[in-house]
């Protein structure tokens, strides 16, 4: 599966955090480069959790996400 989504990423204090949209999932990394790896094992993890618990399909589709297959 091949979802894509923007980061967003911006400094607070001596953190920068990183911000996926329209999934809206955050993290934070003492770098732009550390806090955009931990936003993406960030959402591999959400993805993850959603499929086993059966609602990604779902949480993708509220977040605007159409499944295309080929």
């Amino acid at each position: 599966m091949n979802i894509e989504y923007t980061v967003q990423i911006w400094k607070e204090g001596d953190q920068y955090i990183a911000h996926t949209m329209p999934l809206d999932v955050m993290s934070s990394g003492k770098t732009p480069e550390e806090a955009k790896r931990a936003v993406e094992e960030a959402v591999e993890v959400f993805i993850a959790t959603a499929k086993d618990m059966g609602t990604l399909n779902d949480i993708l589709e509220e977040c605007g996400y159409r499944l295309f297959q080929s």
